[in-house]
This record gives structure tokens, sequence and C-alpha cells, in this order.
């Protein structure tokens, strides 16, 4: 099996979702391992285990993911994405430090 398809069903199951619904970038890495961006795909099947882990309601999650999230630059280049640091800080100023 390609390590693909066995890391989209592990992400799958660690996120509670249909494989179908795993996205690229929840399987691949960028070329540096350093990629500081997830698609709002990613960040949106995290929402419920990130509000779990904080004992936060999933809305709550959502609307901080949202204000992290940035288009297209000029509204054509590139994809839209989530800035992963400004998300956990963000999630740390409101709801504190997880685990």
């Amino acid at each position: 099996m390609p390590p693909t398809v066995t890391c989209r069903a592990a992400r799958s199951t660690q996120e509670g979702v249909d494989p179908a619904d795993v996205p690229p970038d929840a399987v691949t890495a960028s070329a540096s391992g350093l990629n500081p961006d997830i698609s709002p795909e990613y960040a949106a099947i995290q929402v419920e285990r990130v509000a779990e882990v904080r004992g936060v309601d999933p809305a709550a999650v959502r609307r901080l993911v949202a204000a992290a999230a940035s288009g297209r630059d000029l509204g054509f280049v590139g994809a839209p994405s989530v800035r992963v640091l400004e998300l956990n800080l963000a999630l740390d100023r409101e709801f504190g430090r997880a685990g």
C-alpha cells in the first residue's frame, strides 16, 4: 500500500472523518517540512479534536480558525491557508495552554 494511502487512513481515524475527506496537506509535507500554514480543509477536520482537548465549544475554535485564515495573494495567486502559529497563539490566549 502506498505511504499516502496509509497516512490518509491513519489521519482519517485520528480525526474521525472519512478518508476521502482528508486533504492532501494532511498526508504530505512541504519540501522543508517547516511549512507554517495548512489548508482550511485540514484545519476544519481538526476543529472537533482541538475543541475536545481544550474543553471548549467547537464554534469558538472555528471562529479562531477563520481569524487565522488568509485568502489567495492578490485574490488569485496561491491557495487559501490557515496560519498555524497564529492560530495556536490565539487558542492559548483565549483558552489557556493545552495539555
